[in-house]
């Protein structure tokens, strides 16, 4: 894994009120540091998913300020692969290098590289219509690594898979972290996924979205199956589920 140094993105201070009244998030302060795997654990409603469109210039926040060391493109994988059914799976991945003004041709070898990366190689001339739920995914995430980013943020994407696929993809997301310089901020409902991913999480609360809770996790990677056998990986999940109890009661006791 890449070494864990200074902060790679700051959020100081974020709140972001919507036109119907809502206060999505209030006072949210974060550090994410190069090379951290870090995931947003909480329930539906907290601003898990108004963070990422924040940090990448979808939404803009209400107050505060977003700090980013250096300019590297943002990847950005959605919880729904959102593929252009008129295009093969390579034309999907060419996609943000074709708004970007770079010609097929030039693009051909990263298309290339983007799909061997997630295992797709033989299916650059398929349609998304002939594919599996698990590889629509994987053709997301091509699409997402095409542009090289330095940060990864991705929104509950393997939310919608059976245990077996999301493992897998679990497995697979490690693999090739270990092999890239990223950083990724993972958006996700599961205490299992992110303690199996995560070198950190934060819990957060809702209504207003704020962090509650944030735990480090200390198991080495590479991680595997003997990982989420271990006592190590039971006691992380306690931990994590105590916290989002506590987050989720929290917001009870303040609707009440």
């Amino acid at each position: 894994m890449t070494a864990i140094n200074s902060p790679l993105l700051s959020l100081k201070a974020i709140s972001k009120a919507f036109e119907n009244g809502t206060v999505a998030l209030n006072g949210l302060d974060l550090d994410v540091k190069a090379g951290e795997f870090l995931s947003i654990l909480g329930p539906s409603g907290c601003g898990k998913s108004t963070i990422l469109r924040l940090i990448s210039g979808l939404e803009e926040q209400s107050s505060g300020e977003i700090v980013r060391a250096g300019q590297d493109d943002i990847g950005f994988v959605f919880q729904e692969p959102t593929l252009l059914p008129w295009g093969t799976v390579a034309d999907n991945v060419y996609w943000p290098l074709k708004v970007k003004g770079v010609s097929k041709q030039d693009a051909k070898e990263r298309v290339e590289d983007a799909l061997e990366m997630v295992g797709l190689s033989s299916f650059a001339k398929h349609m998304p219509s002939e594919l599996s739920g698990g590889m629509k995914m994987r053709v997301s995430i091509a699409r997402a690594l095409i542009t090289k980013p330095k940060l990864l943020l991705m929104d509950e994407p393997f939310a919608a898979l059976d245990e077996i696929t999301r493992n897998k993809l679990n497995d697979d997301l490690l693999d090739l972290k270990s092999k890239h310089d990223w950083t990724i901020l993972f958006v996700t409902h599961s205490v299992y996924e992110s303690v199996f991913l995560s070198s950190r999480i934060v819990v957060m609360a809702a209504r207003p979205g704020r962090i509650t809770y944030d735990m480090s996790l200390n198991a080495p990677y590479p991680r595997s199956r003997d990982y989420r056998m271990a006592t190590q990986y039971a006691s992380y999940c306690r931990e994590a589920v105590e916290a989002l109890e506590a987050a989720m009661g929290h917001h009870m006791k303040v609707s009440a």
